[in-house]
């Protein structure tokens, strides 16, 4: 007689951890002794570890002295930049973009861009990261990867104006035909830089075009205070004015970094006509030393979700989206001038539900709960450093570390266990890499792609 589905073994049952949910307003809990129960890579239900004792399954894990979170998400990033990791230091943004890092992505290769994104998604694997939001150049190649590896990603193909026509062809042509690749763990996005290197009239076009392929859009802007003051001297408008002239704000619509957000842009970015997000990156600013972040309590007053994000590894260091949440806790607090905000528990929101909304995937991922996507990471607090335990919520966010995350699972699938990576051979993507650094690293040829000027 065959079984039921009910009776059927579930693919995977994870039991014995504490278990973050999410109440119907929103608000963070953990369930105590709990258990999560995956089925074809969705979360079947959360329930008690007493519950799932004798429930059959595929593959098990005892996650005592752990905690289940939802995946993390990098909600924007520049996964190949990894292999710059370290190169341009100590400069402030100009120099980095205009004698470093520009002249370097002139030489990059497919080969490049694959092992950077290959060591890049191995590193987020381990601390935890289950999607990224990718704006770079030679995207198949880190569609690839994420087909490979497993992981989930939000990717698109980064263009300039300076590029013609063709560059943004080029966008929309990987956008169509990568949307919905590796069985829906891939989503795309249009990808303009920004509007200080992309012009209003391909802005307007890549609205245009986002609006009748149903795609979003992944650009910087308002980067930071600098970039503000030269839109408004320039041109009179600020650059989210600029986005909101060109119809971009009518599209569903992720920003990076926006530090220089001003008043007079909240009006604009509440009554978008689409779904506008933000990410933050905090290292990178404290490192480029802006006098400003994103402005994380106006923005969220506005009903804008603001997603935590680690920039490209070449500004940050890191792809450690654990340490965005304790910086983004711990800078807000400092520039509100109130202890109060940001709370550990709303650090965790915005790791999880408002990051899973900032790259439009807030339905599938963000939250364990019956019906979502099983995109899980189990957590190890039982070391020195994360005990004892009197508010689970502030341990999180401010004493565990990304090398605490002991197991990494995506659509149901481990990708991590133990730390042991279980779809990615870093040792070989090291020595290749290594390999190909002086010809990555070569200025001598004095080009750029493009010219920082702002």
């Amino acid at each position: 007689m065959t079984p039921s589905p009910a009776e059927a073994p579930a693919d995977l049952v994870i039991t014995g951890c504490a278990v973050l949910v999410h109440d119907d307003q929103e608000r963070i809990r953990f369930e105590e002794n709990a258990a999560v129960v995956v089925r074809s890579g969705v979360v079947e239900s959360v329930t008690t570890a007493d519950a799932v004792r004798h429930l059959p399954a595929v593959e098990r894990i005892d996650a005592v002295g752990q905690v289940a979170l939802p995946g993390l998400v990098n909600c924007h990033t520049h996964a190949p930049m990894v292999a710059l990791r370290g190169l341009a230091e100590d400069l402030p943004t100009e120099a980095w973009f205009n004698d470093v890092v520009w002249p370097v992505e002139s030489n990059l290769t497919e080969r490049d861009v694959e092992l950077g994104a290959r060591l890049a998604c191995a590193e987020m694997i381990r601390g935890g990261v289950t999607c990224f939001a990718d704006h770079y150049f030679t995207m198949d190649a880190v569609a690839a990867v994420v087909e490979e590896c497993g992981m989930r990603a939000h990717l698109g193909e980064a263009f300039f104006s300076s590029q013609g026509a063709q560059g943004r062809e080029r966008s929309l042509d990987f956008a169509l035909r990568n949307r919905g690749r590796a069985d829906g763990r891939i989503t795309t996005a249009l990808a303009p830089h920004a509007p200080y290197t992309v012009d209003d009239a391909d802005l307007t076009a890549t609205a245009d075009l986002a609006r009748a392929h149903g795609l979003p859009v992944h650009l910087h802007a308002a980067e930071n205070r600098d970039q503000t003051d030269t839109s408004l001297a320039r041109h009179g408008i600020t650059p989210i004015e600029v986005l909101e002239r060109t119809g971009l704000l009518d599209t569903d619509l992720l920003i990076a970094h926006g530090t220089g957000i001003v008043d007079r842009d909240l009006p604009l970015l509440e009554r978008a006509g689409g779904r506008v997000a933000v990410a933050t990156a905090p290292r990178g600013y404290l490192k480029f030393g802006w006098p400003t972040t994103t402005p994380v309590r106006a923005l969220r007053a506005i009903g804008v979700p603001v997603g935590l994000a680690t920039d490209g590894a070449a500004s940050n260091n890191s792809l450690d989206v654990w340490e965005s949440m304790a910086l983004t806790a711990l800078i807000q607090k400092s520039t509100e001038g109130d202890p109060r905000w940001l709370t550990a528990r709303q650090a965790l929101h915005h790791a999880t539900l408002q990051s899973a909304r900032a790259v439009a995937l807030g339905d599938a991922i963000g939250a364990l709960a019956p019906g979502r996507r099983a995109d899980i990471v189990l957590v190890d607090l039982t070391g020195p450093h994360t005990q004892p335990v009197h508010d689970l919520a502030a341990t999180l966010v401010h004493s565990a570390r990304s090398s605490d995350v002991r197991t990494t699972i995506v659509d149901g699938r481990i990708l991590m266990r133990d730390r042991e990576l279980l779809t990615l051979d870093v040792s070989a993507v090291v020595r290749e890499l290594g390999e190909r650094m002086p010809a990555l690293l070569d200025r001598s040829h004095g080009r750029r792609i493009q010219e920082y000027d702002t």
